[in-house]
């Protein structure tokens, strides 16, 4: 798996995960993914539905290349769907149909457990909301049942992608093929953190040559958020500098319902990416205010074990 991602996979404790990055020999981001190290001793991965073609060519074709060098190493798909069950009760509500104390299942770790008597889901204590919750892993046959198990508590509601956009802005969330792709490194893309310190030095993961250099700061743009005035912000409306040179464009947009104002993340050159920074944003041909801003726009509330 590391040779194909940023992280540092090898140190993950059992039931552990990390986000990672797939990226290829030109540092951009071929996808962003979930790897854990399960107790069960193989690593579970969960990458982008959308890009599930192009993420199962690029393992399949890694093991392969492994094989044919007498490592070993397998690839097995699973027929799972994912359920996201997110919110400030999320872990109250699901306590109700599983015997594990999910008190000691902190952020981005991973257990197996019957959940409201559908056997063999794997709930990890993650999601793409910025609040506590969880993701479960169930069997494709299974997931309406699950749901409909969830759904007899009058707290939980089901949520559309609107929604969801919403959310993940406002922690600052990339959404793939929007915020980053092909075309952006992990350092553009604000997401540094992602390049485990090992694999740093070692400089032997796709792209390193190009990403590890932008790490010193040698980088032309920054993926940075934005708190705009006026009408509500886009992606692809441009950004412009405070004399109206046009410096880059929104990747993703929306009104925050929870700050009641409009939060926006795009792309400018680095040195207009210091918090605080004076820009324009362009809506329907008119220019409006906008402040560069530390994400998240509303901070995250993850559960860790203090």
């Amino acid at each position: 798996m590391e040779s194909l991602v940023v992280g540092d996979i090898a140190e993950l404790k059992p039931n552990q995960g990390t986000l990672s990055l797939f990226t290829n020999e030109a540092g951009g981001i071929l996808d962003d993914l979930i790897v854990t190290n399960t107790s069960e001793g193989h690593l579970y991965v969960v990458s982008n539905a959308g890009c599930w073609e192009k993420d199962l060519t690029l393992m399949q074709d890694k093991v392969r290349e492994l094989q044919n060098t007498g490592s070993d190493v397998g690839l097995e798909v699973m027929d799972n769907a994912l359920l996201a069950l997110q919110g400030p009760t999320a872990a109250q509500v699901l306590q109700a149909g599983v015997a594990d104390d999910l008190r000691k299942l902190p952020f981005m770790t991973s257990a197996v457990m019957e959940v409201f008597g559908v056997s063999g889901c794997r709930v990890t204590r993650c999601g793409y909301t910025g609040e506590d919750g969880v993701e479960i892993s169930v069997l494709a046959a299974e997931a309406v049942r699950l749901a409909t198990a969830l759904l007899e508590n009058p707290e939980v509601k089901l949520a559309g992608l609107a929604a969801r956009d919403s959310l993940r802005l406002e922690a600052g969330l990339c959404l793939y093929g929007n915020d980053i792709d092909e075309h952006t490194t992990p350092v553009e893309g604000s997401l540094s953190w992602t390049l485990g310190k090992r694999r740093r030095a070692a400089m032997d993961f796709p792209g390193a040559s190009v990403i590890v250099p932008q790490l010193k700061g040698n980088v032309q743009r920054r993926r940075v958020g934005l708190m705009c005035e006026g009408a509500p912000v886009r992606a692809h409306n441009p950004i412009l500098s405070t004399e109206g040179t046009v410096l880059g464009a929104v990747t993703s947009g929306c009104p925050s319902p929870c700050l009641k104002k409009n939060v926006a993340m795009g792309y400018v050159p680095y040195e207009y990416s210091r918090p605080g920074t004076l820009l324009l944003v362009e809506v329907r041909r008119k220019q409006q205010m906008a402040m560069v801003s530390k994400m998240p726009f509303v901070p995250t509330n993850y559960y860790t074990l203090k």
